[in-house]
C-alpha cells in the first residue's frame, strides 16, 4: 500500500501506476478529496484570497464543481465515447482525478512576485495534463487522444453550465 505523499508524487509525475492504484483503491476516496481541497487552498492562496469566508465558499464551489465535472466525464466517457474494454465508476473517476490535482498544490506559488502568475498557469495547466491521464486510465482508454477528447468535451460543457450559473447568479 503505498503513502498518501507516494501517490501524489506518481499522480504529478504522470506515473500510469499511482493511476492505477488509485483508481483500484476504494478507500481513497477521502485522500482525493483531500488532494483537491490542498490544491483549491493553494489557487486561492497563490491568487491572493486571504478571508476564511472567501475562502470557504471557494473551497465549497471547487468540490462542486469538480463533482460536476466527474459526472460529466463519467457519462460521456462511459456512455458517449466508450471503447469495448471501459468500465468505469464515479468512485475510480473520483479518485483518478481527484490525485490528478496533485500538481495543484504548486499554485500558491502564484505569490512569488514577478513571476508568480507564470508558475501558476504552469501549474494549472499541468494540472490539465494529469486529468487527462487520470481519464485514460480510469475509462481504460488505449488512446490518450481518446482521452483528451472526453476531458475537454467534459471541460466544455462544465464550462458552460459554470458559466451559465454566473450569468444567472450575477
Amino acid at each position: 500500500m503505498s503513502t498518501l505523499a507516494s501517490r501524489l508524487f506518481g499522480s504529478a509525475r504522470l506515473d500510469i501506476r499511482s493511476y492505477e492504484e488509485v483508481e483500484a483503491d476504494r478507500h481513497a476516496n477521502a485522500q482525493a478529496v483531500l488532494v483537491v481541497l490542498l490544491s483549491s487552498l493553494a489557487a486561492a492562496i497563490g491568487t491572493g484570497i486571504r478571508e476564511f469566508w472567501s475562502t470557504l465558499i471557494l473551497l465549497l464551489f471547487v468540490l462542486t464543481s469538480w463533482m460536476v465535472w466527474v459526472l460529466l466525464t463519467l457519462l460521456i466517457g462511459t456512455q458517449l465515447l466508450p471503447r469495448r474494454e471501459t468500465r468505469a465508476d464515479f468512485g475510480q473517476i473520483l479518485r483518478t482525478t481527484g490525485f490528478s490535482s496533485a500538481p495543484g498544490v504548486f499554485r500558491v506559488l502564484g505569490l512569488v512576485p514577478g513571476v508568480g502568475w507564470i508558475l501558476f498557469l504552469g501549474a494549472t495547466v499541468w494540472m490539465l495534463f494529469t486529468f487527462v491521464i487520470a481519464i485514460r486510465q480510469a475509462l481504460d482508454f488505449e488512446s490518450t487522444w481518446r482521452a483528451l477528447g472526453v476531458s475537454l468535451l467534459g471541460w466544455l460543457i462544465h464550462g458552460l453550465l459554470f458559466f451559465g450559473f454566473v450569468e444567472i447568479a450575477f
